[in-house]
């Protein structure tokens, strides 16, 4: 600072009007050059120290449970409150990881020929990452997937065959996945961080959320089974240990991102149509009181049952990019309740709405909503097995073995699979005393919903924005079939159409929609060729899910198509 900089700095200063003189001032000192070097270090030091502006910073992950820990998660309750604290952390902190973006990773935004450049979004119940190995290549290599192709149904050089590797492509540019049933650190899915070791496979960006604490005595490999022989037991105990050091015993859903994932919240739903350690625990007491051993009963009430801490929950994040209008698009990630009446998803759907209603973006809400129109999705006793225990062809056995003159625990009549009407499209009206539909209220209540700004949920369906040209209500976001939609999970023995249902759903609010089926308005960023991929999912023996993978298009500017 010289003369002249502190004379014009002090003639800035407003002059006294309580006189009508010139008031005089007094000359500030000039610092000499060691105290102005000496000034400079000290704001250097303060800036640094103190900035001006707050520095975003990630969260800190959440800390795991040790084994002890776990075994006294199962046993406890209540908790203890250091371990409750723990437990409640890690069901409402997001593990976040954007080191793709930081690599220079940046959206593939794949072209389309009929809407121009868009964001491709899917979402897949991935089953615990059981068949990981297929599940990886489905969504990197067409080449490496074609090797697990089951060749007897779909054989090289076939329309099947192809279809399936076309999928493949179509997966591979999705910029968004979301991900439901993601296991970390669990016995039956090779104690993989599922989502981690996906996204880095893809070279993507991810978000996880827990949604369960899976803590079953036979997760644990902490189970005995009363009554068995020695021998048996011993048996038993070789296929159920567990490694302490690698078990985490989680279980959620994921975000996959090219984006960046910012914003990024677990918000757990207050409402929980089934309580998923009390229920679970109290449904095995009787058995074990009866000491009943590897009979067929207690063997299937224990691979049947699932004690976990936790619950049902969405995983929130934002995606910034200048080609999505207004900059910005939230990615709702939910999986609502199987094991409750449809009325009680209703009421987590409605938990969802109020929380995403004030955001004036686009937003994309996609997951496994559970739309079977009953409480419970049946399957098969060998699959249920294998979601539980790993892909062991012992536990496979074991099942078949006890539970020979007792049919299967769960059987297709059961749980509401009933209504033929419904089965592959739980959106048809209700009527009453004649074919009810208890999933009617949950789209009526999606499709009447408005956000602050006014925008909803897009409900059109026109033929030239489907993916097979079957229009219909929801037809442009989620791929309709010849009767109802394009079914997403199947048990492993249907009969005709029974035992196959829409269980999976995308739902997208556009850059400008206010009435759901207005094919007047705009479809900027609206939904175009929803698909199910089936082939995909079916080209390999056994599925690689129980659920097959979804699709959809959303187009940064206007389409031109009509």
């Amino acid at each position: 600072m010289n003369k002249r900089t502190t004379h014009t700095q002090l003639q800035c200063r407003p002059p006294d009007r309580r006189m009508n003189k010139r008031v005089s001032r007094p000359t500030l000192p000039v610092p000499s050059p060691r105290r102005r070097a000496a000034a400079l270090v000290a704001v250097v030091f303060f800036l640094v120290t103190f900035p001006t502006a707050p520095i975003a910073r990630p969260a800190a992950d959440p800390h795991l449970f040790a084994h002890d820990e776990l075994i006294q998660l199962y046993e406890q309750q209540p908790l203890a409150a250091p371990l409750d604290d723990k437990l409640r952390t890690l069901l409402t902190t997001p593990f976040i990881n954007n080191e793709a973006t930081e690599r220079g990773v940046r959206p593939l935004q794949p072209p389309s020929a009929h809407i121009g450049r868009c964001l491709r979004v899917a979402q897949w119940n991935i089953e615990r990452g059981l068949e990981f190995d297929a599940l990886r290549a489905a969504f990197t290599d067409a080449a490496e997937f074609s090797s697990f192709v089951n060749r007897e149904k779909y054989a090289p050089g076939t329309t099947a065959h192809a279809l399936a590797l076309e999928q493949v492509e179509l997966l591979k540019q999705a910029d968004v996945i979301i991900l439901n049933e993601a296991d970390w650190g669990i016995k039956r899915s090779g104690y993989r961080h599922v989502a981690a070791e996906l996204a880095r496979a893809l070279n993507m960006n991810y978000a996880y959320g827990v949604e369960f604490v899976e803590i079953d005595p036979l997760q644990l490999g902490s189970e005995a089974f009363a009554g068995a022989g020695e021998r048996e037991q011993a048996e038993l105990a070789s296929h159920i240990k567990v490694d302490p050091s690698r078990y985490r015993g989680l279980h959620g859903t994921a975000i996959l991102s090219r984006y960046r994932l910012e914003n990024v919240r677990l918000v757990p739903f207050k409402f929980q149509g089934h309580d998923w350690y009390a229920d679970e625990k109290r449904g095995v007491g009787p058995l074990e009181v009866g000491k009943r051993g590897l009979g067929a009963k207690v063997f299937l009430e224990k691979v049947m049952r699932e004690v976990r801490r936790g619950g049902r929950m969405m995983l929130v994040a934002e995606i910034r990019d200048a080609n999505i209008p207004t900059g910005a698009a939230t990615i709702v990630a939910t999986h609502l309740e199987a094991r409750t009446a449809p009325k009680n998803r209703v009421r987590q759907l409605e938990e969802l709405l109020a929380y995403v209603s004030s955001i004036a973006h686009p937003v994309i809400v996609a997951g496994d909503m559970n739309t079977s129109t009953s409480d419970s999705t049946p399957t098969s006793l060998p699959r249920e097995i294998k979601k539980r225990l790993g892909n062991d062809n012992f536990w496979i056995a074991q099942g078949i073995k006890y539970a020979t003159g007792f049919g299967l625990l769960l059987d297709l009549a059961q749980g509401g699979l009933g209504f033929v009407r419904t089965h592959a499209d739980p959106t048809v009206r209700s009527v009453k005393f004649v074919a009810e539909n208890p999933e009617t209220k949950f789209f009526e209540t999606l499709k009447d919903f408005r956000f602050a700004d006014g925008g909803a949920f897009d409900f059109r369906g026109d033929r030239a924005r489907t993916s097979n040209n079957l229009e219909g209500t929801l037809a442009n976001s989620n791929q309709r079939g010849g009767k109802g939609f394009a079914t997403t999970f199947a048990v492993d023995r249907t009969l005709g159409p029974m035992g196959k249902l829409k269980l999976d759903w995308i739902f997208v609010k556009p850059a400008s929609l206010t009435k759901p089926g207005d094919r007047a308005q705009s479809y900027r960023f609206a939904p175009h060729f929803g698909r199910t991929l089936s082939d995909l999912n079916r080209g390999i023996e056994d599925g690689i899910s129980d659920h097959n993978p979804l699709t959809v298009d959303l187009p940064f500017n206007e389409p031109s198509l009509r």
